[in-house]
């Protein structure tokens, strides 16, 4: 009996050590699982902990990388080998080891030590392979039709090639001007659309990188490649031009294939190619694109082809020095929604309902006659009696145009366009319309989804959807403001404002990165910057404040969401550009000089005879923004080492405070602007004295309640207005502004039918008439910006300045009248982080989870900490939580990682 309790002794031992071990998983190699063409040379490896235990911390770590999965589990060929490293970092940890090789696989594992100084098993073996590190790599030459292309149909290019021997390896690289959809052996190349993407092509041109390996086969093969005008030829902005980066599409193509005997051959783009013509007529983002099946050069793609009728190609010299690997996700499809009503108008209109507003196209499935011709509108509203509503799109066409072959069923979608809509209207369809021959597809950015909100009120749910939906359909490679009418284009405004929501609801780390690159890029040399990103509006558009400072907001946003520091050192030079801009056009440190957007599309009745409009002086506005850019600047600095900048800038900070005070501010601590968006700024960038906070913010709060509990401002004011009235003890008016439902409101267009996020306050009236159809988008997530609020405040959960990316988290809710739970969950690089609380029977209830390798400040709404208990125990009993004390009617405790269930009496 007593060997067999020590046996059973020994047993448990073994096996509480196997399963508290801590694991590693979710590996991920510059924010991406496996990425494969990087032209990172010192890539960043992040991983996550994994552990059945409280209070998880890693104190060291060990990596390995090289280049063969078999010999590094072995330990052998390692290129970087770390020994152990006694950190807690898990998060962007920078390669440092041998220098990297053009087109090679690296393979890596991972292997932590916890705060018990046991040591975690390797991690499962990952890898990144690299892209062409060096322009000299490139053996292809960019390859044009010999043509004028006045037709503007979309070109077809091909050639064949033959392999003989066994394959280990093929790496396709492509790129081009205009876009691109690539086959070999009549298989499409990939799963992303719109490809190359969309940067300033003048300066910064995305290529992609694929693994063909498997689509080769011995013997002979065929490359096709099909061009579309996209954004580099076609018509873009909203002055009708096009042509903006060229007047001629190209294609730039290798094909580098290892053979299983260590031999290379690359087949490359050259003057050996053929080019015709297919069944893409003409292909424009704004207006559609128009397929001819009858014109379709059948089986292309594939060797044995005739292309004698072909045409040959020329080739050009451009600049390959511009090329860059691509660094964010592409865009891909994602949800599909079937047709859920088909019915005609008052005017007779054959219209298919989808019931979402979405971002991409339809595919279509028709049987008729060779030469039917198919026309497809595109919209996002019915008007007030039902009818299809075109006229906010503007100038944008929004048709795709299809003629049938005929012999047989057909299925037809877009390749080089999208469109925003929730209805279609279709003329000249053989046959009844049935739902089934119509399928819409969602098109956005391959982001991450990262993040959950849901509540007691199904209204602020249908929010959190609508604002989601904005983000899905205005991050297609860019952040556009709109994604339907003539315009589409990355206003800067709009994606700062909203870009701290942005990374909640998805992994936007890489999705900014690059385009703050663009930022960069079209900066000028005064530091200016364009009013869009990529510039497509010329010189002399840029430099209003709110806008320009998205080069000083989200690289700080990103910082914080995501401890990125690589994008604060890249974007820094951009950053202090900016703010000298502002200084030198300073007269006295008062920045009142220059074209301005200011509170863009505030509230404004339309018959305001008593000066109810919410005007706030756009140079009150700047200057603002000026400090609050000169603020993250210091921050950045700080971050970054640069002490020197840090204290030049803290001087101009306190001048650029103190012009404020003496411009805006009158001696009672009013400003010359009462409107909210004046006192949200004011307060927000702590522009005023301590001793004048609170009575601004009475003022703030004051000024709400004086317009019926209804919101008034803007673009600049909203973000920040349930913040700040949070921050200085009015959640409660803040509450009511998130639960208001009458205009102007963030409810107001959710009780209208919207399922994305509107333009303007009151896109349909209650009358169920528009506003201006110049500008009125339905899909425009600038607004939905309070989602960072929800997520912050309501659920509270959120990162401290001294652990950014969620390393040190606060959580700490606000509750308020009109909600009985709510709960939010965030897929930080740590791992999950979520809260969820809840108010029954005079009780409260929440529910933490915290992920390992982190630590957290948690806020209980409480008296005292003897009126909480955690898993039924008192907290004075709770080993692995500490009570710090109570602050402004909340207990607060410090936590190690673990989920937690938390209960409190009232």
């Amino acid at each position: 009996m007593k060997k067999l309790l020590i046996v059973l002794l020994i047993v448990q031992s073994v096996a509480y050590t196997c399963f508290s071990q801590v694991k590693v998983q979710n590996l991920l190699c510059e924010n991406v699982s496996n990425p494969f063409g990087l032209d990172v040379t010192a890539p960043r490896f992040s991983w996550q902990l994994s552990a059945d235990k409280r209070g998880v911390m890693q104190t060291g770590y060990e990596i390995r990388v090289g280049n063969n999965a078999a010999s590094l589990t072995k330990n052998k060929g390692i290129v970087w080998p770390t020994g152990k490293v006694m950190s807690d970092s898990s998060v962007h940890v920078t390669y440092q080891g041998t220098a990297l090789q053009s087109g090679t696989k690296y393979y890596w594992q991972v292997r932590v030590w916890d705060n018990d100084g046991k040591a975690s098993e390797w991690s499962d073996v990952a890898w990144w392979q690299t892209a062409l590190l060096n322009t000299s790599d490139w053996k292809a030459k960019w390859i044009e039709t010999a043509g004028d292309e006045a037709e503007r149909a979309s070109p077809l290019f091909r050639t064949q090639f033959n392999t003989g021997k066994k394959i280990r390896s093929a790496t396709a690289y492509i790129t081009s001007h205009g876009l691109y959809e690539a086959q070999i052996n009549g298989q499409r190349v990939g799963d992303a659309f719109l490809t190359p993407g969309w940067t300033s092509y003048n300066k910064r041109l995305q290529y992609q990188v694929y693994d063909v390996t498997n689509m080769l086969k011995s013997g002979a093969n065929a490359v096709g490649v099909m061009l579309g005008s996209g954004w580099y030829r076609g018509f873009i902005g909203f002055s009708g031009q096009k042509d903006f980066y060229g007047k001629k599409l190209a294609l730039l193509f290798q094909l580098d294939i290892t053979y299983a005997d260590g031999s290379k051959e690359s087949v490359v783009s050259n003057e050996n190619w053929k080019s015709s013509t297919g069944s893409i007529q003409n292909s424009e983002i704004y207006n559609g694109e128009s397929i001819d099946a009858r014109e379709e050069k059948s089986g292309w793609a594939i060797a044995g082809f005739d292309d004698s009728k072909w045409n040959n190609v020329k080739t050009e010299d451009f600049n390959n020095d511009i090329l860059v690997a691509t660094y964010n996700e592409p865009v891909k499809k994602h949800e599909v929604f079937k047709a859920i009503h088909v019915f005609k108008t008052p005017k007779g209109e054959q219209v298919v309902d989808f019931g979402q507003n979405l971002v991409g196209w339809v595919v279509i499935k028709a049987k008729g006659n060779a030469g039917d011709k198919i026309s497809v509108w595109h919209a996002e509203v019915l008007d007030k009696t039902g009818n299809f509503y075109t006229t906010n799109l503007r100038a944008a066409k929004a048709e795709d145009e299809y003629i049938l072959k005929g012999g047989g069923e057909e299925t037809f979608e877009p390749h080089f366009t999208f469109h925003g809509f929730r209805y279609i209207k279709i003329e000249g369809y053989p046959g009844d319309l049935s739902p089934d021959n119509f399928t819409a597809v969602a098109l956005y950015s391959d982001m991450r989804p990262t993040g959950t909100f849901t509540s007691s009120n199904p209204l602020i749910n249908q929010l959190q959807h609508n604002i989601q939906w904005g983000q899905k359909g205005n991050f297609l490679d860019v952040p556009t403001d709109c994604p339907q009418r003539d315009e589409r284009l990355g206003w800067t405004g709009d994606a700062q404002v909203f870009s701290r929501t942005a990374t909640f609801n998805m992994n936007v780390n890489n999705f900014f990165a690059k385009w703050l690159k663009d930022v960069a890029a079209d900066q000028r040399p005064s530091g200016s910057v364009p009013f869009v990103i990529p510039n497509v509006l010329g010189d002399n558009a840029g430099g209003s404040t709110g806008w320009a400072d998205v080069c000083t907001i989200i690289p700080w946003n990103m910082y914080l969401a995501y401890g990125d520091k690589n994008i604060l050192a890249a974007q820094y030079p951009s950053m202090k550009a900016w703010v000298d801009y502002m200084k030198n056009a300073s007269k006295d440190d008062l920045w009142n000089t220059g074209f301005h957007f200011g509170d863009w599309l505030f509230y404004h009745p339309d018959d305001d005879n008593d000066g109810r409009a919410a005007v706030t002086n756009k140079y009150l506005i700047a200057q603002c923004f000026y400090a609050n850019s000169t603020q993250l600047l210091i921050n950045a600095a700080t971050v970054l080492g640069k002490t020197d900048d840090a204290a030049a800038y803290t001087q101009l900070l306190q001048k650029v405070k103190e012009a404020f005070m003496k411009e805006y501010v009158t001696p009672n601590g009013g400003l010359v602007s009462g409107t909210q968006t004046a006192y949200v700024l004011a307060l927000n960038f702590d522009m005023l004295p301590e001793n004048l906070r609170a009575q601004a913010a009475a003022r703030l709060a004051d000024n709400v309640k004086s317009y019926g509990n209804h919101l008034t401002t803007g673009f600049l004011g909203t973000p920040y207005l349930c913040h700040v009235l949070t921050r200085f003890g009015y959640s409660d008016v803040a509450y009511q502004l998130l639960l208001q439902d009458t205009y102007p409101s963030w409810l107001y267009p959710v009780k209208m039918g919207a399922t994305t996020i509107w333009e303007r306050w009151d896109g349909i009236k209650p009358d169920s008439t528009f506003e201006t159809p110049s500008m009125n988008s339905f899909n425009h997530y600038s607004y939905g910006a309070i989602g960072d609020w929800m997520y912050r405040a309501v659920v509270g959960i959120d990162t401290y300045n001294d652990g950014v990316g969620y390393k040190h988290i606060k959580v700490m809710p606000h509750l308020g009248k009109g909600l009985t739970s709510a709960s939010a969950s965030l897929q930080t690089y740590y791992g999950i982080l979520s809260n969820g609380w809840k108010t029954t029977d005079g009780m409260i209830t929440m529910d933490v989870e915290i992920p390992a390798n982190t630590t957290a400040d948690i806020y209980i709404p409480a008296a005292s900490a003897d009126a909480v208990t955690e898993g039924s125990n008192m907290l004075s009993s709770v080993k692995d939580i500490k009570v710090t004390g109570t602050e402004n009617g909340y207990v607060v405790l410090k936590a190690g990682s673990g989920k937690y269930h938390f209960e409190v009496k009232k």
